[in-house]
């Protein structure tokens, strides 16, 4: 039977979202239906609604969800009604050689999660298709998702904090912990201190960082970061804020560098402040037509570039690890939750963003 819920849809690049009804088809054998409790409003919807990604319109946006299992697929095997659940928008088959090595952002078979060709939309808005952002589509009432976007967590933790740890928290500490494997001892620097820059910090202070710089233009941003372990702040406003990040670290750089801004000139920051031998990881989304240049110096000095995706998130492994830091108090969340808003508040929130918030507005549901 078909189910009709309310939904924030963008039909147009650059214009607001309109809150309308969502009509979502019964679910297959592979899939779930899950109410959504909490969704965060995350930097990655308010890019793809102002720039042009190449999704297909009307869109759903949102997909840091946390929610109730309300049905469960026929072959759904690790997920049962009354579950309390988040999704992660790794997209991945679960059967390759990539995920069973524990590689599921790489899996060349993403499309594996999304219904075939012949099968009618998981969504629809009017007569048209409805795409769900990264096959989530979390700004809604409730949402049709395949089962490998979706992990259990423990019932302990609040729906507006747990929604966090499908992106921003994954992201961030996944960065520092999974792609880069920080060790004890290690220099970082965090070029942006957003929603996943202040989670790459609470990373880098887990895995034990003898020094952890955080650099922003923001006051609040720079404050939070030092809440949440940063051991040193910089301004990105000053004269030479890589001068700064040598003078912090004795004239030679960090090791790891990350950069969560997305922008060529904070890509070439985080290459500069490198020392010898260091590692800068790119985990802001550039724009898509993005070209960045690599002087050969930084090369003959031995640094390296990685790209980084979600994290180099494992979402059945990592996440409920995350979820025990959390419930255990060593990792904060609390924090990075600036309001509670509701579905009919979502270009607030997008606004909020746009104009400079570092903490995270949450749509939360009834």
């Amino acid at each position: 039977m078909t189910t009709s819920v309310s939904g924030a849809v963008l039909r147009e690049i650059g214009e607001t979202l309109s809150i309308e009804q969502v009509h979502l088809s019964p679910i297959t054998r592979h899939e779930v239906r899950v109410s959504v409790r909490a969704c965060g409003i995350c930097r990655s919807d308010l890019t793809v609604s102002s720039t042009d990604h190449g999704f297909p319109l009307p869109l759903m946006l949102g997909h840091e969800i946390a929610g109730v299992v309300e049905e469960v697929g026929s072959d759904v095997t690790h997920l049962q009604v009354g579950d309390h659940v988040v999704a992660c928008p790794v997209n991945h088959c679960g059967t390759c050689d990539r995920c069973k090595t524990g590689q599921p952002i790489l899996c060349p078979n993403g499309s594996a999660t999304r219904r075939q060709p012949g099968e009618p939309p998981r969504a629809t808005v009017g007569e048209a298709p409805l795409e769900q952002f990264i096959g989530i589509g979390g700004f809604a009432e409730q949402v049709v998702m395949h089962q490998n976007l979706v992990v259990r967590i423990p019932k302990e933790i609040p729906f507006d904090i747990a929604c966090l740890l499908g992106c921003g928290v994954s992201t961030g500490l996944g960065a520092v912990l999974n792609a880069a494997a920080v060790r004890h001892g290690d220099t970082v620097l965090v070029v942006g201190c957003g929603g996943v820059g202040l989670n790459a910090v609470q990373g880098a202070r887990i895995a034990g960082a003898r020094r952890i710089i955080a650099l922003d233009r923001s006051p609040d941003a720079l404050l939070l970061a030092e809440q949440l372990g940063a051991t040193d702040l910089v301004d990105a406003g000053d004269d030479d804020p890589v001068a700064r990040v040598k003078e912090l670290t004795g004239g030679l750089g960090v090791t790891h560098s990350f950069e969560m801004v997305g922008l060529p000139q904070t890509f070439e920051l985080a290459m500069n402040a490198l020392c010898k031998g260091g590692s800068a990881y790119l985990v802001g989304v550039q724009k898509p037509d993005a070209i960045l240049g690599v002087p050969f110096r930084h090369f003959f000095e031995q640094k390296s570039v990685h790209g980084v995706a979600m994290g180099s998130t494992i979402p059945q492994i990592h996440i409920p690890e995350y979820a025990e830091l959390y419930l255990q108090g060593r990792l904060q969340l609390d924090p990075l939750v600036a309001d509670r808003i509701t579905l009919d508040r979502v270009n607030e929130g997008l606004q909020r963003l746009r104009t400079g918030g570092v903490a995270r507005s949450v749509i939360v549901f009834e």
